[in-house]
Order: structure tokens, then C-alpha cells, then sequence
């Protein structure tokens, strides 16, 4: 059951829909500036790399308007477009047969969930934003050692917020898939973590 802003979201999406449908591909723009940031953030969790991931992101939004024929308008474009956008990251990992590592992204860990820079960022002290860096370091390094799916569904969850049902859909997998891959790969990056403190 979808809350109200959840359901009023999902009505935007779907006017905005329509209207592409309708010849309005202007009316794209909108879904883009809406859901940009927070793809970018999945995509660059599993790349580890900026340019890589803008480019990927940008692709699963060019993918989705041209594949928009095949969308049904009552299920949601946010799940619809996470699942292009995780396939991409996906098929990108396996061409480039290795994930490129670049230094600590601090516009992606200092974003609020609407994509601005968050309030915390501003204020904290240095000494304060470097742990938090090296903490953030730390557990990406640790993310780059999970199984594939086991880091997929950590990223969706703990990056992205998706309750287990828009995993399961975004993934294509049951929910009790969800809960156990999200589980072991819980107790697998805590069991890192705690070895990596005592390196």
C-alpha cells in the first residue's frame, strides 16, 4: 500500500508520462531532473567512478525514454528506470572486467535524499568530515568485496532507501530473495569491517 506522497508521486510521474507519450518530450525533462541525483547515487555505488557513472546514468535515461512504448503506466517509472539503470551498472562492471576506484566522492555521500547538499556537510568540523570520509572509504572498500547481488541489494537499501517490495521489483527476485541476500550481506560487511579495524 503506497502512502500519500508515494501515490501523489507516482500521479506526477504518470502525467508527466502521458505527456511524453503524447509528443511532449519536453515533459521528460521533468522525470529527469526528479530521479537524476538518486540514479547517479545507485550508479555510482556500484562504479566507484564519476564520469562512469554520469555516463551510465545518462544511458539508462536515453534507454527508458526510447523504451517508453513498453512501459506500463500503472506500474512505477522509479522501479522501471532503477532496473535499466542497475542493469547498465551491471553489463558496464562485466565489460570493463573490473570496477575503477576514484577518490572519495563527497558530493554523493553529502546529498539529502532530494539530491541538495545536506545541512550536516556545512557544519560538521574538519576533523569531523575527514572521519566521516574515511569511515565512508572504509565501507565502500568493504561493498567492492561483496558478491555482486549482495551489494545490489545493500546499495538499494541502505543508499536508496527501497522498501524490500521495490527491490524485489527493481531486481526481479521474491522478497524473501531480498531479505536473505540483504542479511548475508550485512553480516559479510560487518565481519570486513571489524577485520579491516584490526589490520
Amino acid at each position: 500500500m503506497l502512502n500519500p506522497a508515494e501515490t501523489q508521486s507516482r500521479e506526477a510521474d504518470t502525467e508527466l508520462l502521458r505527456a511524453v507519450i503524447d509528443g511532449d518530450a519536453t515533459a521528460y525533462r521533468g522525470l529527469v531532473e526528479k530521479y537524476q541525483n538518486r540514479v547517479y547515487s545507485m550508479v555510482y555505488g556500484m562504479l566507484r567512478n564519476r564520469e562512469d557513472a554520469r555516463d551510465v546514468t545518462q544511458e539508462a535515461f536515453v534507454k527508458a525514454y526510447q523504451n517508453l512504448g513498453s512501459f506500463r503506466l500503472e506500474s512505477s517509472f522509479y522501479t522501471w528506470l532503477y532496473r535499466i539503470a542497475m542493469n547498465l551498472a551491471i553489463d558496464f562492471i562485466r565489460k570493463a572486467g573490473r570496477r575503477k576506484s576514484t577518490s572519495f566522492d563527497e558530493g554523493v555521500a553529502a546529498r539529502d535524499v532530494d539530491g541538495t547538499i545536506s545541512e550536516l556537510h556545512h557544519t560538521q568540523s574538519p576533523s569531523k568530515a575527514l572521519e566521516r570520509k574515511q569511515l565512508y572509504q572504509r565501507i565502500m572498500d568493504a561493498m567492492e568485496k561483496l558478491p555482486e547481488d549482495q551489494r545490489q541489494v545493500v546499495l538499494l537499501r541502505e543508499l536508496e532507501g527501497l522498501s524490500y517490495k521495490e527491490i524485489s521489483d527493481v531486481m526481479d527476485i521474491p522478497e524473501g530473495t531480498v531479505m536473505s541476500r540483504l542479511f548475508y550481506a550485512r553480516k559479510k560487511l560487518q565481519h570486513l569491517l571489524a577485520a579491516d579495524r584490526f589490520e
